[in-house]
Formats: structure tokens, C-alpha cells, sequence
């Protein structure tokens, strides 16, 4: 009974301290905040997070899950519609850019907010970085085969800029800029050989 109650707390604290991280800034929001929306004892929160870094790394694992969650599911239900899985991709990046609560990417939020290279959470940002790459490639491969090497590095830079620029000009339509330039790299390299 302790176990499921401890376990519902530490729920309660990453959601809260992921919402107000998210919404906020990791440097703009203090333990004694998330303490207090989340509804616990402060001595819960260091029980479950011994340090506000040790639960910035565990609010950025939790975002990881949530976000390829929400694309798994989108890009699935894009793919319904479009024929091309890269398309489908675009068209998720472009949902995600369209939720009231979008303000960026927490990862590339929290490198730049912690602004030190060697902070766990910013090792684990990073690494997210490499994997979420990974999950373009395997989507790219799906859209153009053995070429998918060439393309990924170029489609990763746009999908990353696409997501700074949808967070700072406040509009989804860097997901149709940067799908609009995919195709014209991928129809370039076809005419190229």
C-alpha cells in the first residue's frame, strides 16, 4: 500500500514538475512551486528526487516517453491519409506544433536553459537528440529506401529548425516548410543520378 501511494506521488511531481518546466523554464521554477502544485510534502519530492537535477533528468526521461508516444500515435493516424510515412511524420511534427501548449522542444529548451555540457540532463538531451534521430532515419528509409543515409542529416537539421522557429514565431507552418523542403532535396537527388 505504501509502494502504490510513494508511486502515485512520484506521478504526481514529474507531471507537475514537467508541465510547469515545459510552460516556465527549468531555471524559472523552484522545488518549493512544483512542491505545492503537485500537492506533496517537500521531504516526498526529495524522497522520490534527492536534488532539482536529479529530477530534471527524471522529468526529461518521462518527456521522452510522452513525446514518441504522441508520434508513434499521430504518425500512425496521419499514415491513414498519406501514403508516404515521411509525409505522415511532417504532418505529426506539424499536430505537435499546433497544441495549445507547444512552447518548443523541452530538450533543446533545457540544453540551452542549463547551459552546461556536462549536466546529466543535458547528456540525456543530447542523447534523446540521437535517438529521435534514429526514429527519422527508420521513417526516412520507409520514404526512400537504401538512399536514407544521404537524407538524414539534412532532414534531421530541418526538423530541428522547424521546431525553433514554430516555438519562436508562434505558427505551425515551419512543419510545411520543412517537409516542402525535404521533398525538394529527396526530388533533387533523383534527377542528380
Amino acid at each position: 500500500m505504501k509502494r502504490g501511494k510513494r508511486s502515485e506521488a512520484r506521478q504526481r511531481i514529474l507531471e507537475t514538475a514537467d508541465r510547469l518546466f515545459y510552460q516556465e523554464g527549468i531555471c524559472a521554477v523552484g522545488i518549493d512551486r512544483i512542491v505545492a502544485e503537485a500537492g506533496v510534502a517537500k521531504m516526498t519530492l526529495y524522497t522520490h528526487f534527492p536534488s532539482k537535477n536529479d529530477l530534471i533528468l527524471a522529468v526529461l526521461q518521462y518527456r521522452e516517453e510522452t513525446f514518441f508516444d504522441f508520434l508513434r500515435d499521430a504518425m500512425e493516424r496521419h499514415r491513414q491519409r498519406l501514403n508516404d510515412p515521411l509525409h505522415a511524420f511532417f504532418a505529426s511534427l506539424k499536430e505537435w506544433f499546433t497544441s495549445p501548449d507547444f512552447h518548443g522542444c523541452a530538450f533543446q529548451n533545457a540544453a540551452m536553459a542549463l547551459a552546461d555540457p556536462n549536466h546529466p540532463a543535458t547528456r540525456f538531451a543530447r542523447d534523446h537528440k540521437r535517438r529521435f534521430t534514429e526514429m527519422l532515419r527508420s521513417v526516412i528509409e520507409q520514404s526512400v529506401g537504401r538512399k536514407a543515409n544521404e537524407f538524414v542529416p539534412m532532414i534531421a537539421l530541418l526538423v530541428e529548425g522547424a521546431m525553433v522557429t514554430a516555438a519562436i514565431q508562434g505558427t505551425p507552418e515551419a512543419a510545411d516548410i520543412a517537409w516542402n523542403a525535404t521533398q525538394r532535396l529527396v526530388q533533387a537527388s533523383a534527377r542528380a543520378k
